[in-house]
């Protein structure tokens, strides 16, 4: 199982940012999958889920109306829209597949003026 994230970067505050993680070694489509993030200093936090049946979401409060996560089967990729960045936001984001515990190597993303 591998994940690999990328779209990170350095963003003004109001601006935004996509994320993709791209899945291999595992049949993607069937899995549910998450975006993650850790700030310096503080736990990794769940930030938005989405469900391999009907694609149903789930957002942390402090993203709600903000983030949008999305998913291409096709492409073995899930998504974070990121809009309205926030110096809160800034942290480590992670691609995380429940079922096999696996973790991307993660993307930074720095929101400053």
């Amino acid at each position: 199982v591998q994940l690999v994230e990328s779209g990170g970067g350095l963003v003004q505050p109001g601006g935004s940012l996509r994320l993709s993680c791209v899945a291999s070694g595992f049949m993607f489509s069937r899995h549910d999958m998450s975006w993650y993030r850790q700030a310096p200093g503080k736990e990794r936090e769940l930030v938005a889920d989405i469900l391999s049946i009907g694609g149903s979401t789930n957002y942390a409060d402090s993203v709600k109306g903000r983030f949008t996560i999305s998913r291409d089967n096709a492409k073995n990729t899930v998504y974070l829209q990121m809009n309205r960045l926030q110096p809160e936001d800034t942290a480590v984001y992670y691609c995380h597949t429940r079922f096999f515990g696996s973790w991307g190597q993660g993307t930074q993303v720095t929101v400053s003026s």
